[in-house]
């Protein structure tokens, strides 16, 4: 059971295409919208594992605040200006297309954010730090740059961006805080670290995993019934995300460490796509909803494939960082 317990983090470059598989297939057969409703403990889930052993001192630290002006300025004017021109050019017959992926690009950051910024070894208290600004500030910018870029105001409730913060972020944090100080009751630090901690890695991959599936299983219908706009939605997608890989990729390695510049590429490619197709369903309709849902598969097909090459090129893992 340990054994298969580990399977998915040893194998993460498979294990995620499979599962985005698995979940069209499933999606096709079964109506599986029903889970949806426990997305959310599956993030909380994905989050509390990575968050055990945190020292919460680190998110009143100043270290590493530099990444915060510097992912505003890539989510709220590099990439809407990405999305601006890829809709102009690529989407103009397809308006409510368009909708869709300025919705995808005005949302940074999710649970996701701050998990693979943990896996990747990256400075956590900074994903999170990135994860409660981001959703702050595109709630509040969204509604005006959606009047701008598509002529229509789209209301975000902010209530209710703070609630899944307080749900996706600090309530894991808590938990983690108090499995942390049980922990300690029973096991010297050393124990924890050696022998205690790498067992909740697994976890958060098999929550991120499960709520992969979910989300495609549960769009899979919407997406074979809208074949002939997949191929332009890939297109504009692919353009998009290697456009935000490249630039947050090139200012991290420029201006910032290993584990900040993990953080900031996280915290800026990553976006918040279970709120956008939300709000892209009701407010626009199928194909909005449509283009963030193959948004979703490529930005977790990708981000896994980054991750890898990325510590094996840009972002080495020196012995310094290791210590």
């Amino acid at each position: 059971m340990k054994t298969f317990y580990h399977l998915p983090q040893k194998y993460l470059l498979i294990s995620v295409p499979l599962t985005l598989l698995l979940g069209f297939i499933v999606g096709t057969l079964v109506d599986t919208s029903f889970l949806r409703e426990t997305i959310l403990i599956a993030t909380i889930i994905m989050i509390y594992a990575t968050l055990v052993g945190f020292k919460l001192k680190e998110l009143t630290s100043l270290k590493g605040s530099k990444i915060i002006g510097y992912s505003v300025f890539i989510n709220f004017l590099v990439i809407p200006i990405i999305a601006y021109l890829l809709g102009t050019v690529f989407l103009s017959e397809y308006p409510i297309m368009f909708a869709g992926l300025a919705l995808a690009a005005l949302l940074p950051t999710s649970g996701m954010t701050i998990s693979w910024t943990a896996l990747q070894k990256g400075n956590v208290p900074a994903s999170i730090k990135l994860t409660v600004f981001g959703l702050i500030i595109g709630s509040i910018l969204t509604p005006w740059y959606l009047l701008a870029m598509i002529g229509q105001y789209v209301d975000i409730d902010i209530l209710l961006t703070l609630r899944t913060i307080a749900l996706v972020v600090f309530l894991p944090m808590f938990l983690g805080q108090v499995t942390f100080k049980w922990l300690l009751k029973k096991y010297t630090w050393e124990q924890f670290q050696k022998k205690i901690k790498p067992n909740f890695s697994p976890l958060s991959i098999w929550a991120m995993l499960y709520v992969v599936f979910v989300s495609i299983s549960s769009q899979a219908s919407m997406i074979v019934s809208n074949l002939q706009l997949i191929a332009i939605a890939i297109v504009v997608l692919l353009i998009f995300y290697t456009l935000n890989y490249i630039i947050s990729t090139t200012i991290a390695v420029k201006f910032l460490n290993r584990a900040d510049g993990i953080a900031l590429v996280n915290g800026t490619v990553l976006r918040n796509l279970s709120i956008a197709i939300g709000l892209a369903a009701t407010a626009f309709g199928a194909e909005a909803a449509l283009i963030v849902t193959i948004a979703f598969v490529i930005q977790q097909q990708s981000i896994a494939y980054y991750g890898k090459f990325a510590n094996k090129y840009w972002f080495k893992e020196t012995q310094k960082n290791k210590n």
